[in-house]
């Protein structure tokens, strides 16, 4: 059963913290190549699939579902958070967002060639890991992509690591168990991309970005 405690308190949090938020986060992809290197080659991928129908899950204020769009993509967003899709829709009025959850969204079966994860799971204990992660198939067709972006534990032997999170609590993952976490779901790892914490960096985590594919 899903743990909606610590959802609740997620999502209160990032409702407090929405205008914050979005101001510290509105230009982040313009100083950030390799983010936005990632999200061109998910763009392509998806579009070569026939299938641009993409769910940017966890949207926040909707600058990435913003950059999808410009991509060639029919991307939405879709956040737990009224006050984040609140501003998302001002800030982006051109575009779909809704409030939602991950673990129980409301979008058909198969629809989808696309979902993207940008940090969005990070808030949910691990035992509900797998719920979430059997909604990404569910919703994809056969052949649409996940990129799921996620930070790093600093000891391959800790499958998971709780941090103290500005927002609320939050979680690391060793990479190859979240890889073999999403096969056992139906998802395939495709490519990974590892970013090494930089000295401006407020946590010392490494990023890791993970191509995944539905059967």
């Amino acid at each position: 059963m899903v743990e909606h405690d610590a959802f609740s308190a997620a999502r209160e949090a990032y409702d407090a913290a929405a205008p914050a938020y979005a101001h510290l986060f509105r230009d982040s992809l313009r100083d950030s190549p390799l983010d936005r290197a990632i999200l061109d080659v998910f763009a392509e991928v998806v579009g070569v699939s026939g299938n641009d129908q993409v769910a940017d899950l966890g949207c926040g204020p909707g600058h990435v579902t913003a950059h999808l769009d410009g991509l060639g993509l029919a991307a939405f967003g879709v956040d737990a958070s009224p006050a984040m899709i609140e501003l998302a829709r001002q800030d982006h009025p051109g575009l779909r967002f809704d409030v939602g959850s991950m673990a129980a969204l409301d979008i058909a079966d198969g629809v989808l060639g696309g979902v993207l994860s940008r940090w969005s799971v990070i808030h949910t204990p691990p035992q509900e890991i797998p719920v979430i992660f059997g909604e990404f198939h569910r919703v994809l067709a056969p052949g649409g992509h996940l990129l799921i972006c996620f930070s790093a534990t600093d000891d391959p032997s800790h499958l998971t690591q709780a941090f103290d999170h500005a927002v609320a609590l939050a979680y690391r993952w060793s990479p190859d168990h979240l890889a073999t976490m999403l096969r056992t779901s139906g998802l395939t790892e495709v490519a990974r991309m590892v970013r090494a914490p930089q000295p401006t960096d407020h946590r010392q985590f490494q990023e890791v970005q993970l191509l995944a594919r539905k059967a």
